[in-house]
């Protein structure tokens, strides 16, 4: 038996209708919750997308039971569905967190009645809960590097942030402002929420640029092809430096000639959606018995495509060194990094656009060695823990502005 469901903060008693195919089968089978807090944009989708394909993928189709729930932005709602799953009987729950901390005492009771719980993307400071995430490689400092590079160290700029109170959200703008604060000619004249969503990100860039249309470059978080289309539509002839996440859209706009020749430099960075079906096959294989996983913390890699690097796939996944797709193959809103030929080699385009497993595919095991253990770092991964003291460490661009310029 599979079922996915969806809603918004209803008990889960009213999911315990399901078609049953044999008692005996039922039981051989892992009960998995996916729980969303924050959906409505593509990124979220595909992520969920991914791992409904997975569990679609032999031998998954025959050993998991997934049901889907989507909380909302109220941590409260997440608490209350992760309460139901607990007592529903999940042998696991891997969600997306609304809040680094508010879950914790729920998650701690679950850990304690054997439920095993993976964070993905964003992440929770519960000791028994397992973070999956790419938020402690470096987002914020480096893309935030490139920003000032691009802009010779001055210029008034905007931050277009995710959702308030997420743990991602803090992390990428704290690494960010580290950097800018550095540079006094950056003078950041507007930030707003834009909630990963290239609709809203449209919207409140062109809410800042109706106050400062001389803005010289834009920091963004996903939902920066938003921010490109504010741009169009308040001069065509004119656009800035933008810096944001993996959008297909984004991608094919940083290696047009035409947009470069109007002023668009930029790196496309961020959120892997492929994060959430490594946390679930990390999850699968310790249900399993098939490994046992010693860090909590574990570092996804960070994705870095400056204007120059960017190249179009011929086919439905990344091979041969690709990483966008042409124009009208997927929408503009489409979050490229849901493929890594390593970690997910099961995963084709329709895995991430409907939640269909490839034909043909089979799931394959993780790599022995494949774990990378995350930094501490307190209130994004960890409760009472140090830092580390090159915390915003450049990993991926060198500054070609010597701070304090």
């Amino acid at each position: 038996m599979r079922v996915t469901r969806s809603l918004a903060s209803l008990a889960l008693g009213a999911l315990v209708a399901v078609a049953v195919v044999g008692a005996a089968s039922a039981q051989d089978k892992k009960k998995i919750y996916l729980s969303l807090s924050y959906s409505g944009n593509s990124w979220q989708s595909e992520a969920a997308n991914i791992v409904k394909a997975l569990a679609k993928t032999p031998p998954y189709n025959e050993t998991v039971e997934l049901v889907e729930v989507i909380s909302g932005t109220d941590p409260q709602a997440q608490i209350s569905d992760y309460e139901s799953m607990i007592a529903d009987g999940a042998d696991g729950i891997i969600s997306f967190p609304i809040s680094s901390t508010a879950l914790n005492r729920v998650i701690k009771r679950g850990c304690e009645q054997g439920v095993l719980f993976f964070m993905y993307d964003a992440t929770v400071t519960e000791p028994c809960a397992y973070n999956i995430s790419y938020i402690t490689s470096g987002f914020g400092e480096n893309t935030a590097q490139a920003l000032v590079n691009a802009l010779d160290g001055k210029g008034k700029i905007f931050l277009s942030r995710g959702v308030p109170g997420n743990s991602v959200d803090e992390r990428h703008t704290n690494g960010a402002k580290h950097i800018f604060d550095q540079y006094p000619g950056i003078e950041v004249v507007s930030e707003y929420y834009s909630y990963w969503d290239d609709r809203t990100t449209q919207q409140e860039t062109a809410k800042a640029l109706a106050a400062h249309p001389d803005v010289d470059g834009i920091w963004a978080q996903a939902g920066e092809y938003g921010a490109i289309e504010a741009l169009r539509q308040a001069n065509p002839d004119r656009l800035v430096p933008v810096t944001g996440e993996n959008s297909n859209g984004f991608r094919l706009a940083l290696a047009n000639p035409e947009d470069q020749a109007k002023g668009l430099k930029g790196v496309s960075s961020g959120s892997p959606p492929a994060q959430s079906g490594y946390a679930f096959k990390l999850m699968m294989e310790i249900l399993n018995g098939d490994r046992e996983l010693e860090p909590m913390n574990i570092q996804y890699p960070l994705p870095w495509v400056p204007a120059d690097a960017v190249q179009l796939c011929e086919g439905d996944t990344f091979e041969n060194g690709c990483n966008a797709f042409p124009d009208g193959k997927v929408p503009s809103s489409f979050v490229t990094e849901v493929f890594n030929p390593e970690l997910l080699p099961e995963l084709s385009l329709t895995s991430a656009l409907d939640g269909e497993p490839t034909p043909g595919a089979t799931i394959q095991p993780l790599p022995a060695d494949v774990v990378v253990k995350a930094p501490n770092e307190p209130g994004i991964n960890c409760q009472r823990c140090e830092p580390p003291a090159d915390l915003y460490k450049l990993t991926k661009i060198e500054p070609t502005v010597k701070p304090g310029n």
